[in-house]
């Protein structure tokens, strides 16, 4: 995410991009002391423990990265007047309900991540300041590890693939989350209302429909099996449901869901 962050900063933006080495997400008191000691005039906390099944064995690890951590960072951040801009996950619902899922709606995570995130969400809101949580779903780019270079890397190994088609959501491009990012934070900076709202790519779709179209498009005559999540165990349980409704950001920021599909083209371009 800070490569899309950098990339997509609006000319005569400063962006001051920390790593894990300047801002260790598992010592949070030192990160809310960065925050407190900078002359930045927002914060967007796009880090997080993304090891979703891997939290099922960590949890104490996923709660101080995803739960302590934002929470002392939003802390130190409404001490000082900042706005903050944090990155939540569809995981914090319980993927059951019978339409994409509000920000309003009840929360019931399924998993420890989902429960971890849940938790930053709880302590950012407690902070007090101006902040917003972006709760997003299903992200991928040309950069780090996701669903599109995975099913990539392994439609050129295989003639078929077994893909989970009981899932649904959507895809979400990481340059549309920067973007919305940055316009969030620059109209929090102007006096917008904090609150919940949610980005998700469209249309809706399935993780065996997405991968189809990965295939399509770049061109791998891979053939995609749909199977029932029961037919791919995890340690981690997965929502089946993760559709977003975003009708509120785009009412309060103007910010509306991003065309995965076109967002797809342009990052197989870019692997190519």
């Amino acid at each position: 995410m800070a490569q899309a962050l950098r990339r997509r900063a609006p000319a005569g933006v400063q962006l001051t991009a920390l790593g894990r080495e300047e801002a260790d997400l598992m010592n949070p008191a030192a990160c809310a002391r960065l925050v407190e000691r900078s002359d930045t005039d927002a914060v967007i906390l796009a880090a997080a423990w993304t090891a979703v099944d891997r939290a099922e064995t960590e949890p104490d690890a996923a709660r101080i990265v995803n739960g302590e951590a934002p929470a002392a960072i939003a802390r130190a951040a409404a001490a000082r007047g900042l706005p903050l801009v944090h990155l939540s996950t569809d995981y914090v619902f319980p993927g059951t309900g019978g339409g994409p899922w509000r920000p309003q709606d009840p929360v019931a995570p399924l998993n420890a991540y989902g429960r971890s995130k849940r938790l930053g969400e709880e302590g950012v809101l407690a902070a007090g300041g101006r902040a917003v949580i972006l709760r997003t779903s299903w992200v991928f780019s040309a950069q780090g590890t996701n669903f599109v270079k995975t099913m990539l890397r392994l439609g050129r190994e295989r003639e078929s693939l077994r893909v989970v088609a009981d899932q649904q959501g959507g895809p979400t491009p990481a340059d549309a989350i920067a973007e919305a990012c940055l316009e969030i934070a620059a109209a929090l900076r102007e006096g917008a209302d904090g609150g919940i709202h949610h980005l998700s790519g469209a249309p809706d779709t399935t993780w065996a429909g997405f991968a189809e179209a990965i295939m399509a498009e770049a061109g791998l005559r891979t053939r995609i099996e749909p199977i029932a999540t029961a037919d791919y165990p995890t340690p981690a349980r997965r929502p089946l449901d993760s559709r977003l409704d975003c009708t509120s950001l785009a009412e309060a920021f103007g910010i509306r869901r991003p065309d995965w599909r076109a967002a797809l083209r342009e990052v197989l371009a870019e692997l190519r």
